[in-house]
């Protein structure tokens, strides 16, 4: 048996295709460049939860669907405000999303209809929760969402208080389109095992970001800035830095995937984000990033992947390094929810086997005295 069932196919899914060694990834069939070039957020979530692109109507129906579902409790206002400050917003995003059932009508609902309603609702409110919580602990009151913006334009309103740049706005309606589903990695699959129990989309998104808060999941592209950080802070080369960390046996975070043989179609797209930010901003988180990665490449014949560039691109939008976990969260939303809405139109309870490798059967038990 692979170890962590690398290669083994757990269920049939229409949602997402890969193909590791072309470099290729595909919403229903749609290619990722395709997307990040002509489409919206809003309109790749209708692609994931309905199967197909929107006509202009339905399109604009979705639109004011998240607008109307942009609003919370107040209580789930006054639980963050009264966590610690320290308080991890991973943490705090996992615990806001929970406690949301308490909240919903029919939170025990598992139907299609419910599930898609609830797909809208948790897209619009935990863009809120992740960035009401990051004003919040900076002592700022939260900003309220317009419901005339887009909603990568309100994410970035709610979040530093002021409507986004046009090139801004785009930078993060595109990387929200990029990271909105990626097949059956590690959130996406908890989500679906958690859903195939006949749980509410609640408890399922909850699994699904408690397994994203795990480092080996999420987390890679703070660890990207980290770095960056420590070689503007040092004032030290680029790649004399990275040659340092690699003599000491040091891993490079944001490149080579699992899946993906050659260049992660992702980062094609924030590569260019990255560069085109920076122009408008500031421009030496990528044109350190820049040089770090032909390194790489040239030397250890690594490609950059979908963290590796997100990370300048996240910090240039004006986020701090511990958002960019939520920031994952407040895009996969759209594909958690679309799996979750899969498993349950056709359901069957996820119970694998286990190989059994410990002593041989049958065991005598021994008596106390004899052992």
């Amino acid at each position: 048996m692979p170890k962590g069932l690398e290669g083994v196919v757990a269920a049939n899914s229409s949602i997402c295709y890969i193909d590791g060694d072309a470099g290729v990834l595909a919403y229903r069939g749609i290619d990722i460049h395709e997307l990040a070039q002509k489409s919206s957020f809003e309109e790749t979530c209708y692609l994931l939860w309905f199967g197909r692109l929107p006509k202009r109507a339905e399109l604009d129906d979705l639109n004011r669907k998240l607008a109307a579902a942009s609003k919370m409790d107040p209580a789930i206002y006054d639980m963050m405000a009264k966590v610690p400050k320290a308080a991890p917003p991973m943490e705090v995003l996992r615990t806001a999303v929970s406690a949301l059932a308490f909240y919903d009508v029919d939170s025990k609902a598992v139907d299609h209809a419910s599930n898609v309603r609830k797909a809208i609702d948790l897209t619009s409110q935990i863009a809120m929760i992740v960035a009401a919580y990051d004003r919040i602990r900076k002592g700022k009151s939260v900003t309220p969402p317009d419901p005339s913006l887009s909603h990568a334009a309100n994410f970035l309103l709610m979040l530093n208080g002021e409507k986004p740049t046009a090139t801004a706005e785009r930078a993060l309606d595109v990387a929200l389109i990029l990271h909105a589903d990626h097949e059956f990695n590690a959130s996406t699959f908890a989500a679906r095992v958690t859903a195939a129990t006949l749980s509410d989309m609640h408890s399922a998104i909850t699994s699904a970001i408690g397994a994203l808060k795990g480092p080996l999941h999420g987390g890679a592209n703070e660890e990207v800035m980290r770095m960056l950080f420590d070689i503007d802070k040092k004032g030290e080369d680029p790649v004399a830095h990275v040659k340092n960390m690699l003599a000491n046996h040091k891993k490079i975070s944001g490149f080579g995937h699992r899946v993906y043989h050659t260049e992660d179609p992702r980062a094609t797209h924030l590569r260019q984000m990255s560069r085109d930010l920076g122009r408008s901003a500031e421009p030496k988180w990528y044109e350190m990033s820049a040089r770090i990665e032909q390194y790489i490449k040239n030397d250890k014949h690594l490609n950059a992947n979908v963290d590796f560039y997100s990370a300048s691109t996240y910090t240039t939008l004006g986020l701090d390094v511990d958002l960019f976990t939520p920031v994952f969260a407040v895009s996969r939303i759209s594909g958690w929810a679309a799996h979750v809405i899969e498993q349950l139109d056709d359901n069957r309870l996820i119970r694998p086997r286990a190989e059994y490798i410990g002593p041989a059967y049958p065991n005598r038990y021994l008596p106390l005295e004899e052992r």
